[in-house]
């Protein structure tokens, strides 16, 4: 059973993380360590086009930053799922283990599982709280 008094705070928890590990991944890793020269490098060298690694980039720090500040939680979830999926994708030939050369498929694999179950949480506590998507003036409150 679900204990709905401490779920809120298990989502929020789960929330600051996924996007913390977003931001970190987007920004200090592609923009300030690699470079984004050198990350749209990296995607070209593994066969994609350029311009997915400003996709990338973007996706990942907007949506680390959108996580954390709880808005449009579900929607930002689902839509950072492709990019994990990549990611997995990109690592499978690897190995299991992520300290094996080019890394590992569980992490990646591990963080998509995660933004599902995000996803159906939605955003738990301290999130802020933005007008619905289409929802009428009189009931714009998330729940």
């Amino acid at each position: 059973m679900i204990d709905i008094r401490t779920a809120l705070y298990a989502a929020f928890l789960l929330r600051v993380a996924l996007g913390m590990l977003f931001l970190a991944h987007g920004l200090v890793l592609k923009v300030l360590t690699f470079t984004i020269p050198g990350t749209v490098g990296y995607f070209e060298s593994i066969g994609y086009p350029g311009f997915f690694a400003y996709l990338v980039i973007l996706g990942e720090i907007g949506g680390g930053l959108l996580l954390i500040a709880g808005v449009y939680t579900r929607w930002i979830a689902l839509a950072l799922l492709p990019i994990m999926i990549g990611a997995t994708l990109q690592h499978v030939g690897n190995g299991w283990v992520f300290n094996a050369p080019g890394g590992g498929w569980e992490f990646p694999a591990f963080w998509t599982l995660l933004l599902v179950v995000q996803s159906l949480l939605g955003e738990g506590a301290f999130a802020l709280k933005v007008p619905a998507l289409g929802a009428p003036a009189a009931r714009r409150e998330l729940v």
